[in-house]
């Protein structure tokens, strides 16, 4: 895979954003991944892989329109970028690969 190395997190991140597309910002992320992943998430982590994927050119953010109910703060929206759908597109054919490289029987060997 050619390009920048994107771990199991921020797959998952990527992914994420991916599903929810527009309405993609930090805690419906997090939401998200908890429920599919059904895993307890910090929040800080989902931000610090969010600043890593736009930082590598995975993602890009905007700011949505400032509301009453958080106090006149903005929600920060993540997009995911071409590079983005890409990465995705090539991570997901080399596990589709590896997946059907594997002989029948071996995922059922009970002497590993």
């Amino acid at each position: 895979m050619k390009g920048t190395y994107l771990g199991e997190f921020e797959e998952i991140v990527l992914l994420t954003v991916a599903v929810l597309a527009e309405a993609a910002y930090g805690n419906a992320i997090l939401e998200e991944m908890e429920i599919r992943t059904n895993r307890k998430i910090n929040l800080s982590a989902v931000h610090s892989a969010l600043h890593r994927l736009e930082k590598k050119g995975f993602l890009k953010s905007r700011r949505g329109e400032p509301t009453a109910v958080r106090g006149g703060k903005r929600k920060k929206y993540y997009e995911i970028t071409p590079f983005g759908v890409r990465a995705l597109q090539d991570i997901r054919e080399l596990r589709e690969g590896l997946w059907s490289s594997i002989p029948d029987m071996s995922l059922y060997k009970s002497n590993l």
